[in-house]
């Protein structure tokens, strides 16, 4: 049998159900997906499109979850399903005042437990394999690219996740790929006594084997022979290059200068002084005795000396790291937030508006926001507007009980003239409950939005439990006992009678049983006794506390 709990859940939900406004609108059924079908899992619900919808409440048709059973977000709704089976969800969405209902049910189950392989694999570019989820006569099955078969053909970087049943295999695969190198040492070649030269066979996701047994990426080239490297790309096969270095002719000093720091916009001419040139090759493909540089890189030239040997040298051209400081377009932001203005570009100085030197700067308060940033010989400054505003709290006050045929005006606190909406998509600027249900209010502006909810139950007054203020427990059979009369069913019922000294003398639990004016085995003196009674309503639940005062005659 049900608990009442569960039987009362289930008479508000149809209660509810049964006074949304009678008009419906068939074309505006709101469909809407499911997350996971996991036991013990967050099933988020989400709406296919949302847009237009004024409000919603979610019956996820879990009564034993009691309270968590439903919701009333748009978006981020949400459920745990502690038990496993078949379950009806109903969305109700309101549109400009007209709602329309969408049932889905949803089956949750246990997750599958299965091994997809290797945490992580690797794979050479343009190479695929097959994961493969276990075979389940009738299952469902989606990969997290959508596909629906139990295998699925790896040709792309990505985590491989399978849900069964709607429910995600707790195992997964991350899947890598290794572009194919280009491994080039470049051409043989002559160069002048004492240069030396690094040969770079840098590529992604390598190891390196050189002939000399090194395995740098790199290798320093000093004296005459050739130099060959292995590189072992993880998941492809092995790439092979070489080159011919031949020393010759007599030393040339030769130096393209320092490395150089450009600033934004800024830029460099490289133009060394090399009378005995007879041949330029620059990094950027460049055969002329000068370049210009205006972006950041390693920049080498190689110079034939006297059509005998090749000389080389190596610049960086770095970039300063500060850009145009950029604070941002003026803004408004909430009271009680905060705003975080950043100018770090590093190691540098810096400096606001009220002379703190810090890289970032809190804005706890409207105003002008001015920052001066300089790294090296680089400048740059921008300024920013801040406002405020205040947020919005709406509170429409405590659940409420009210007796049948009572109307109540719901006070709204905390909107401050901001655009609102009711439940119903109204804009009244207060809302009357004629009937039970729970009243909602959404109010938003430049801050967002604030929401809030109050439910509104009817009871009958009359069970309101009565007590006699006198009684002539004289056994004539007239008003011989003192007991409670009440019209609806009540629990947890004590009740507790006091004499004028405050000692209990009389103590019951069942409202059926009286007190019949005795103590202790003989007559209550006459005079007035006090009375304590609690008891909690069983169709409202309400807890009541009474107390007062009865007379004893004879």
């Amino acid at each position: 049998m049900r608990s009442l709990q569960t039987r009362r859940l289930s008479r508000i939900l149809l209660l509810l159900l049964a006074l949304l406004p009678v008009a419906l609108k068939s074309s505006a059924v709101t469909p809407f997906t499911v997350s996971s079908t996991c036991v013990q899992d967050s099933v988020f619900l989400v709406i296919r499109q949302p847009a237009g919808i004024d409000s919603v409440k979610w019956y996820f048709g879990d009564p034993p979850s009691a309270e968590k059973d439903s919701s009333d977000k748009i978006r981020g709704a949400f459920h745990v399903y502690q038990q496993t089976g078949t379950y009806t969800i109903t969305l109700v969405a309101w549109r400009s005042g007209v709602r329309d209902i969408t049932t889905q049910p949803v089956t949750i189950v246990t997750p599958v437990i299965f091994d997809l392989g290797p945490q992580d694999v690797t794979l050479c570019e343009g190479g695929t394999m097959t994961l493969s989820a276990p075979v389940i006569p009738g299952a469902t099955y989606l990969w997290q690219d959508s596909s629906t078969s139990p295998d699925i053909l790896v040709d792309t970087s990505a985590t491989y996740k399978v849900k069964i049943n709607g429910c995600l295999v707790p195992d997964s695969v991350n899947v890598f790929y290794t572009p194919i190198p280009k491994i080039e040492l470049g051409p043989d070649l002559v160069l002048c006594s004492g240069e030396q030269l690094q040969l770079d066979a840098t590529a992604q996701n390598c190891t390196y084997l050189w002939n000399t047994g090194n395995t740098d990426p790199v290798q320093d080239v000093r004296t005459t022979g050739t130099y060959s490297v292995r590189v072992f790309p993880k998941g492809c096969a092995e790439i092979t290059d070489a080159i011919t270095i031949t020393f010759t002719g007599p030393p040339y000093p030769f130096s393209l200068g320092p490395d150089t720091l450009l600033c934004p916009g800024e830029s460099i001419t490289l133009a060394p002084s090399v009378p005995e040139a007879t041949a330029w090759k620059w990094s950027n493909g460049a055969t002329t005795p000068s370049i210009s540089v205006n972006y950041e890189a390693n920049i080498w030239a190689l110079v034939e000396i006297n059509h005998i040997c090749n000389v080389v040298d190596t610049i960086f051209v770095n970039f300063n790291r500060l850009r145009k400081l950029n604070l941002g377009n003026d803004t408004t932001i909430c009271k009680g937030n905060f705003l975080v203005l950043t100018a770090d570009f590093g190691n540098g100085l810096y400096r606001w508006q009220d002379g703190s030197d810090q890289a970032t700067y809190y804005v706890t308060k409207p105003g002008n926001y001015f920052v001066h940033a300089q790294i090296g010989r680089c400048e740059s400054s921008d300024t920013i507007h801040v406002s405020f505003n205040d947020t919005l709290r709406v509170n429409l006050g405590p659940d409420t009980l009210l007796c049948r045929n009572e109307v109540y005006q719901i006070p709204v606190v905390g909107a401050g003239g901001a655009p609102f909406k009711w439940q119903d998509s109204t804009s009244i600027p207060q809302f009357v409950a004629r009937q039970p249900g729970i009243y909602s209010l959404t109010a938003w502006n430049a801050c967002g939005k604030s929401v809030d909810s109050v439910r509104v139950d009817y009871h009958d007054c009359e069970c309101t439990v009565h007590f006699p203020n006198a009684f002539t427990p004289n056994g004539d059979g007239r008003n011989d006992y003192f007991r409670p009369r009440y019209r609806c069913p009540i629990e947890q019922y004590t009740l507790s009678i006091y004499n004028r000294w405050g000692e209990r003398v009389f103590y019951t639990t069942d409202p059926q049983i009286g007190w019949t004016g005795r103590v202790k085995g003989l007559q209550a003196d006459l005079g007035t006794y006090v009375w304590i009674v609690d008891y909690r309503e069983v169709y409202t639940r309400i807890p009541v506390h009474k107390t007062g005062t009865v007379t004893v005659l004879y």
